[in-house]
Protein backbone atom coordinates (compact mmCIF):
# COMPACT_ATOMS: atom_id res chain seq x y z
CA UNK A 1 0.00 0.00 0.00
CA UNK A 2 3.06 2.48 0.92
CA UNK A 3 4.63 1.91 -2.56
CA UNK A 4 1.49 2.93 -5.20
CA UNK A 5 1.18 6.65 -3.72
CA UNK A 6 5.26 7.05 -3.44
CA UNK A 7 4.47 6.20 -7.61
CA UNK A 8 1.93 7.99 -8.30
CA UNK A 9 3.49 11.45 -7.11
CA UNK A 10 7.57 11.14 -8.46
CA UNK A 11 5.17 10.39 -11.67
CA UNK A 12 2.74 13.56 -10.92
CA UNK A 13 6.40 15.72 -9.69
CA UNK A 14 7.85 14.33 -13.27
CA UNK A 15 4.79 15.37 -15.35
CA UNK A 16 4.81 19.16 -13.94
CA UNK A 17 8.40 19.13 -14.53
CA UNK A 18 8.16 18.42 -17.71
CA UNK A 19 5.32 20.77 -18.43
CA UNK A 20 7.19 23.90 -16.78
CA UNK A 21 10.35 22.94 -19.19
CA UNK A 22 7.78 22.90 -22.00
CA UNK A 23 6.35 26.34 -21.27
CA UNK A 24 9.93 27.83 -20.60
CA UNK A 25 10.76 26.34 -24.04
CA UNK A 26 8.13 28.11 -26.10
CA UNK A 27 8.60 31.32 -24.29
CA UNK A 28 12.35 31.12 -24.96
CA UNK A 29 11.63 29.99 -28.65
CA UNK A 30 11.64 32.79 -30.63
CA UNK A 31 15.17 33.84 -29.79
CA UNK A 32 16.46 30.93 -29.92
CA UNK A 33 15.12 30.24 -33.30
CA UNK A 34 17.10 32.78 -34.96
CA UNK A 35 20.32 31.25 -32.94
CA UNK A 36 19.43 28.23 -34.26
CA UNK A 37 19.10 28.94 -37.48
CA UNK A 38 22.89 30.43 -37.71
CA UNK A 39 24.51 27.34 -36.07
CA UNK A 40 22.55 25.23 -38.75
CA UNK A 41 23.59 27.65 -41.53
CA UNK A 42 27.53 27.15 -40.08
CA UNK A 43 27.46 23.56 -39.68
CA UNK A 44 26.09 22.80 -42.72
CA UNK A 45 28.33 25.23 -44.79
CA UNK A 46 31.07 23.67 -43.22
CA UNK A 47 30.30 20.20 -44.19
CA UNK A 48 29.62 21.42 -47.55
CA UNK A 49 32.89 23.48 -47.99
CA UNK A 50 30.71 26.97 -48.70
CA UNK A 51 28.27 25.63 -51.08
CA UNK A 52 25.43 27.36 -49.68
CA UNK A 53 22.45 26.32 -52.38
CA UNK A 54 21.42 23.19 -50.57
CA UNK A 55 21.04 25.16 -47.09
CA UNK A 56 19.24 28.10 -48.72
CA UNK A 57 16.68 25.39 -50.49
CA UNK A 58 16.75 23.38 -46.60
CA UNK A 59 16.22 26.91 -44.93
CA UNK A 60 13.29 27.83 -46.48
CA UNK A 61 11.37 24.31 -45.81
CA UNK A 62 12.69 24.09 -42.12
CA UNK A 63 11.75 27.84 -41.48
CA UNK A 64 8.01 27.23 -42.17
CA UNK A 65 7.70 24.52 -39.85
CA UNK A 66 7.21 24.28 -36.32
CA UNK A 67 8.84 21.39 -33.55
CA UNK A 68 7.00 17.86 -34.06
CA UNK A 69 5.83 18.44 -30.08
CA UNK A 70 4.73 14.75 -29.86
CA UNK A 71 6.49 11.15 -29.02
CA UNK A 72 5.11 8.78 -30.57
CA UNK A 73 6.08 4.77 -30.30
CA UNK A 74 4.44 1.66 -31.61
CA UNK A 75 2.15 -0.10 -29.91
CA UNK A 76 3.90 -3.41 -30.43
CA UNK A 77 7.17 -1.82 -28.52
CA UNK A 78 4.34 -0.72 -25.78
CA UNK A 79 3.29 -4.39 -24.84
CA UNK A 80 6.46 -5.87 -24.69
CA UNK A 81 8.24 -6.76 -21.40
CA UNK A 82 11.16 -5.02 -22.12
CA UNK A 83 11.21 -1.83 -21.63
CA UNK A 84 14.31 -0.82 -24.37
CA UNK A 85 11.45 -1.95 -27.25
CA UNK A 86 9.43 1.60 -25.93
CA UNK A 87 13.24 3.16 -26.29
CA UNK A 88 13.98 1.60 -29.30
CA UNK A 89 10.51 2.36 -31.07
CA UNK A 90 11.15 6.06 -30.25
CA UNK A 91 14.91 5.92 -32.05
CA UNK A 92 13.51 4.28 -35.03
CA UNK A 93 10.81 7.64 -35.60
CA UNK A 94 13.96 9.83 -34.61
CA UNK A 95 15.96 7.93 -37.52
CA UNK A 96 13.28 7.88 -39.87
CA UNK A 97 12.53 11.49 -39.32
CA UNK A 98 16.45 12.21 -40.43
CA UNK A 99 15.60 9.72 -43.31
CA UNK A 100 13.39 12.31 -44.41
CA UNK A 101 15.65 15.49 -44.03
CA UNK A 102 13.94 16.90 -40.35
CA UNK A 103 16.47 18.49 -38.95
CA UNK A 104 17.07 17.85 -35.09
CA UNK A 105 15.63 21.27 -33.93
CA UNK A 106 12.12 20.53 -35.13
CA UNK A 107 12.23 16.88 -33.16
CA UNK A 108 11.06 16.68 -29.90
CA UNK A 109 13.60 17.94 -27.25
CA UNK A 110 12.81 15.31 -24.86
CA UNK A 111 12.63 12.50 -27.96
CA UNK A 112 16.42 13.33 -28.26
CA UNK A 113 17.60 13.04 -24.88
CA UNK A 114 16.06 9.99 -24.67
CA UNK A 115 17.98 8.97 -28.04
CA UNK A 116 21.22 9.75 -26.77
CA UNK A 117 20.89 8.57 -23.17
CA UNK A 118 20.29 5.26 -24.77
CA UNK A 119 23.29 6.08 -26.99
CA UNK A 120 25.57 6.59 -23.92
CA UNK A 121 23.43 3.37 -22.28
CA UNK A 122 24.79 1.04 -25.02
CA UNK A 123 27.92 2.29 -25.99
CA UNK A 124 28.83 1.58 -21.91
CA UNK A 125 27.58 -1.70 -21.75
CA UNK A 126 28.81 -2.65 -24.74
CA UNK A 127 32.70 -1.72 -24.18
CA UNK A 128 32.78 0.59 -21.33
CA UNK A 129 33.76 4.23 -20.65
CA UNK A 130 36.50 4.28 -23.02
CA UNK A 131 34.07 3.17 -25.97
CA UNK A 132 31.62 5.86 -25.15
CA UNK A 133 34.53 8.47 -25.38
CA UNK A 134 36.37 7.21 -28.47
CA UNK A 135 33.31 7.11 -30.60
CA UNK A 136 31.52 9.93 -29.64
CA UNK A 137 34.70 11.93 -29.75
CA UNK A 138 34.02 13.45 -26.15
CA UNK A 139 31.80 15.87 -27.83
CA UNK A 140 30.93 18.89 -25.19
CA UNK A 141 27.13 19.59 -26.45
CA UNK A 142 26.14 15.96 -26.14
CA UNK A 143 27.93 15.41 -22.92
CA UNK A 144 25.92 18.52 -21.65
CA UNK A 145 22.79 16.69 -22.78
CA UNK A 146 23.66 13.60 -21.31
CA UNK A 147 24.49 14.79 -17.98
CA UNK A 148 20.68 17.03 -18.18
CA UNK A 149 19.10 14.08 -19.47
CA UNK A 150 20.61 11.40 -16.13
CA UNK A 151 19.05 14.20 -13.84
CA UNK A 152 15.97 14.52 -15.46
CA UNK A 153 15.17 10.88 -15.52
CA UNK A 154 15.81 10.36 -11.89
CA UNK A 155 19.35 8.42 -12.77
CA UNK A 156 21.02 9.68 -9.88
CA UNK A 157 23.46 7.14 -9.65
CA UNK A 158 24.26 6.79 -13.21
CA UNK A 159 24.87 10.70 -12.96
CA UNK A 160 27.39 10.32 -10.25
CA UNK A 161 29.27 7.86 -11.93
CA UNK A 162 28.93 9.93 -15.28
CA UNK A 163 30.24 12.80 -13.94
CA UNK A 164 32.69 10.88 -11.80
CA UNK A 165 34.15 9.64 -15.32
CA UNK A 166 33.78 12.76 -17.04
CA UNK A 167 36.71 14.24 -14.24
CA UNK A 168 38.87 11.35 -15.41
CA UNK A 169 39.04 12.79 -19.44
CA UNK A 170 39.25 16.35 -17.71
CA UNK A 171 42.60 15.59 -15.89
CA UNK A 172 43.85 13.35 -18.74
CA UNK A 173 46.20 15.88 -20.99
CA UNK A 174 45.10 17.25 -24.21
CA UNK A 175 47.97 15.37 -25.87
CA UNK A 176 46.67 12.09 -24.61
CA UNK A 177 43.28 12.34 -25.04
CA UNK A 178 43.72 13.66 -28.80
CA UNK A 179 45.88 10.84 -29.26
CA UNK A 180 43.30 8.57 -27.64
CA UNK A 181 40.48 9.42 -29.85
CA UNK A 182 42.44 9.34 -33.11
CA UNK A 183 43.66 6.06 -32.33
CA UNK A 184 42.51 2.51 -32.56
CA UNK A 185 40.33 1.64 -29.45
CA UNK A 186 42.18 -2.17 -29.50
CA UNK A 187 45.21 -3.15 -28.23
CA UNK A 188 47.36 -1.44 -25.70
CA UNK A 189 45.80 1.64 -24.39
CA UNK A 190 46.60 2.72 -21.23
CA UNK A 191 44.34 5.72 -21.35
CA UNK A 192 41.64 3.85 -22.41
CA UNK A 193 42.16 1.32 -19.36
CA UNK A 194 42.33 4.21 -17.56
CA UNK A 195 38.70 5.53 -18.27
CA UNK A 196 37.61 2.31 -17.96
CA UNK A 197 35.17 1.98 -14.71
CA UNK A 198 32.98 -1.62 -14.07
CA UNK A 199 30.86 0.03 -12.04
CA UNK A 200 28.59 0.68 -14.14
CA UNK A 201 27.55 -2.90 -14.36
CA UNK A 202 27.00 -3.29 -10.17
CA UNK A 203 24.49 0.17 -10.03
CA UNK A 204 21.23 -1.26 -8.75
CA UNK A 205 19.74 1.39 -11.05
CA UNK A 206 17.92 0.44 -14.63
CA UNK A 207 18.80 2.89 -17.20
CA UNK A 208 16.84 1.33 -20.16
CA UNK A 209 14.16 1.10 -17.28
CA UNK A 210 14.06 4.82 -16.44
CA UNK A 211 14.47 5.99 -19.61
CA UNK A 212 11.64 4.20 -20.94
CA UNK A 213 9.70 5.37 -18.14
CA UNK A 214 10.81 8.63 -19.07
CA UNK A 215 9.15 8.06 -22.58
CA UNK A 216 5.99 6.51 -21.08
CA UNK A 217 5.04 9.25 -18.11
CA UNK A 218 5.66 12.44 -20.80
CA UNK A 219 2.93 14.76 -21.36
CA UNK A 220 3.66 14.28 -25.34
CA UNK A 221 3.70 10.39 -25.35
CA UNK A 222 1.58 8.56 -27.18
CA UNK A 223 1.19 5.00 -28.46
CA UNK A 224 0.09 4.57 -32.37
CA UNK A 225 -0.26 1.52 -34.73
CA UNK A 226 2.48 1.55 -37.41
CA UNK A 227 0.06 3.14 -39.87
CA UNK A 228 -0.68 6.01 -37.54
CA UNK A 229 2.62 6.57 -36.97
CA UNK A 230 3.47 6.52 -40.70
CA UNK A 231 0.55 8.91 -41.03
CA UNK A 232 1.20 12.03 -38.33
CA UNK A 233 5.24 11.52 -40.05
CA UNK A 234 3.93 12.08 -43.25
CA UNK A 235 1.92 15.23 -42.55
CA UNK A 236 4.21 16.46 -40.91
CA UNK A 237 7.22 16.13 -43.41
CA UNK A 238 4.18 17.10 -46.44
CA UNK A 239 5.12 14.04 -48.54
CA UNK A 240 4.53 10.46 -48.33
CA UNK A 241 7.26 8.19 -46.85
CA UNK A 242 8.17 4.36 -48.22
CA UNK A 243 8.10 1.73 -45.79
CA UNK A 244 11.17 -0.75 -46.04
Amino acid sequence: MGKGPEKNTKNKALHTKLLNRKKAKLREEKEAQAKRLKALATKINEKTNGEDLDLSINNSKQDTMEEFGRIIVSETAMKSENPQDVVHSNISVINLMREEGVDDELIHEDAITSYYLDYYYSQYAEGNFAQFVHNSGWNKELNELIEEGLALIGAEKHLELFLEQSKKVRITSNIKLDKFLKGKLEGANPVRDALNNDKFFELEENLAELNANFLKNHPDFEVLSVDEMFAALEEFVGHEIKRA
